[in-house]
């Protein structure tokens, strides 16, 4: 169905008067391009729910498309639990609409005679995870669209254990979406009867959960006035992440005040991405002025962080995600170590475009490591196979996400903020700092240094741009990457591991995903992948070298650097 014939069906529909003019604006403006745009396709419901720019149409996030995929939920959730008590939690961010579009979600939840759980006001996305075992709900819903840009928003749905939706009920789910020919089969009409609110009172439950993991105690108590200086970046971190901070001990807080109102315009920065230096600089300016020993900063819903410390130069350095998640489970497992908590019974998660290094870091304290899919909700998965059988220590990715325990299903910057600033604690009361502990792991497993780059494509023309990347990468793969011959090569959507110097092929153990990882003979491994929530195509860069010395940390660092960079140039994505 071409644009044009889709946003008259629209306009024929039961939608709001202010929905039509803006239909009609399209429709008669010279320029064509805004009407293909928003009706071009329907906005997919994919298989953690949607994403997109807010606005009025078929592909846009707005009161349709939110309540169509609501009532497919709707749908198969009365289908899977007939005659049970169907209960469902919702949480917000701070984005522009995220409480209509939670009130939207409600209203078609309860007008299907499901009881909802609602935050009465914006909360982490970690804590709705949280919410949904607490109140043995069925699913959850979260409003965000994460750190994408202003523009855009999302829905991200939940199952019964607090995990983003997996196989079968991610792919069940679309098919009850699609069935829905049209908004106007969908329930708005709330039932206020079935709709209760989560006030503060949850936070202090979740909170007393995150402090039961901290392993250093005595550690904080002794460092209890160390400078940290937190932002969360205009989004929900703010509700609850000097909380944690405060009840774990640490007395010397320093909020980064122009960024502390949460605010969907995000007026201080481009993108409210911890993963960039641009969004942390305010949070680094306040640093440098108080000469802070951490700089902590959280996304919108504040399931990821970003963290500077000082380095070997007494200058802040931002400290990246396969970073971060490795020096996370170095620390975890040295403390349970050191504590006499390690049995051969623990295990911990990560995924194919995170850092090998913590292979070699589980390898070395004896503990099982599972490998998944990119996401975590597959790291979510391992926990529920392994529930009641192997204690989960914890888990983490590339993407700036740490999970510290099984109490919450999901990346969570709010526990990974305590944790980090235990780590900061415990390294200083040694006389140390986060980034001499890092140097250490380094020395002891190997430098390992990984970069991300994404190539944004948008629209029509961007997303068969990223199809046409993927396909010749596989038709045509380099044989040789910066003067390396090519000696492996892993599909995971043939589910194909090939070894190209023998021609031995053997099946990839893990679900289909459109992703392609190539390793050379050197050690280096590059990966693509689209991205699931955003219009680029995803380029991982992995190189390691030993580290024999913590003095020679600034010339390893720089070769491989330099690495990394040929790599990237001689795959023309530079």
């Amino acid at each position: 169905m071409e644009a044009k014939e889709k946003a008259l069906k629209w306009l024929n529909g039961q939608i709001d008067e202010g929905a039509k003019k803006e239909i009609h604006q399209m429709l008669e403006d010279n320029d064509p391009t805004e009407l293909n745009e928003a009706f071009y396709k329907d906005l997919e419901f994919g298989t953690g729910g949607l994403r997109g720019i807010m606005g009025i149409g078929s592909n846009r996030m707005n009161k349709y498309t939110v309540g169509m995929a609501t009532q497919g939920l709707s749908n198969y959730l009365l289908n899977i639990f007939p005659g049970n008590s169907i209960k469902v939690a919702i949480a917000h961010d701070s984005r522009n609409k995220s409480d209509y579009f939670t009130e939207v979600a409600a209203s078609v939840l309860s007008a299907n005679g499901i009881k909802v759980y609602v935050f009465k006001e914006l909360r982490p996305t970690p804590e709705l995870s949280y919410a949904i075992r607490h109140y043995g709900c069925k699913s959850g819903i979260v409003v965000t669209a994460s750190h994408n840009p202003k523009e855009y928003n999302g829905y991200k749905v939940y199952w019964d254990d607090g995990s983003q939706i997996i196989s079968p009920h991610d792919k069940n789910i679309i098919e009850e979406v699609a069935k829905i020919g049209s908004f106007d089969e969908v329930k708005f009409e709330k039932d206020s009867s079935l709709i209760a609110y989560i006030g503060d009172e949850l936070d202090d439950i979740y909170l007393a959960e995150i402090e039961n993991v901290c392993l250093s105690k005595s550690s904080i108590k002794n460092q209890h006035d160390l400078k940290i200086v937190y932002t969360p970046i205009h989004g929900t971190g703010i509700t609850v992440i000097p909380k944690i901070l405060a009840k774990l001990g640490f007395d010397n807080l320093h909020i980064v005040e122009e960024q502390s109102k949460p605010d969907g315009n995000f007026p201080t920065v481009v993108y409210p991405n911890p993963e960039e230096e641009e969004a942390m600089s305010m949070g680094l300016k306040k640093a440098r002025e108080i000469d802070a020993d951490l700089v902590l900063a959280t996304d919108p819903d504040a399931d990821r962080v970003g963290i500077a410390v000082k380095n070997n130069h007494g200058e802040f350095q931002l400290i990246n995600g396969n970073q971060t998640v490795a020096l996370y489970i170095y620390y975890m497992l040295t403390r349970w170590k050191e504590l006499g908590k390690l049995d051969g019974n623990q295990f911990i998660v990560n995924t194919i475009v995170t850092t090998d290094l913590i292979d070699k870091i589980a390898e070395r304290f004896g503990v099982d490591n599972y490998t998944t899919l990119t996401g975590f909700k597959h790291i979510a998965g391992v926990i529920r196979e392994l529930e009641g059988k192997k204690k989960f220590i914890g888990g983490g990715e590339e993407s700036y996400g740490l999970m510290v325990s099984d109490f919450v299903r999901d990346k969570d910057a709010v526990a990974a903020c305590s944790i980090i600033a235990e780590m900061a604690a415990y390294a200083k009361d040694q006389g140390s700092s986060q980034f001499d502990m890092m140097i250490d792991m380094y020395v002891e497993f190997g430098f390992y240094k990984e970069k991300l780059i994404s190539l944004v494509k948008k629209g029509i023309s961007g997303a068969e741009e990223i199809q046409k990347i993927m396909k010749d990468l596989r038709a045509n793969p380099p044989s040789v990457i910066n003067s390396s011959k090519l000696v492996k090569l892993i599909d995971y959507q043939t589910k194909v591991e090939k070894n190209l110097i023998t021609g031995e092929e053997k099946p990839v153990q893990l679900p289909e995903s459109n992703v392609l990882q190539f390793f050379t003979e050197d050690g280096s491994k590059i990966s693509a992948r689209p991205s699931g929530t955003e219009p680029k195509i995803k380029f991982y860069f992995s190189v390691n070298k030993p580290l024999d010395s913590a003095q020679n940390f600034d010339q390893v660092n720089a070769e491989l650097d330099q690495k990394i960079e040929l790599i990237i140039t001689d795959m023309g994505l530079n």
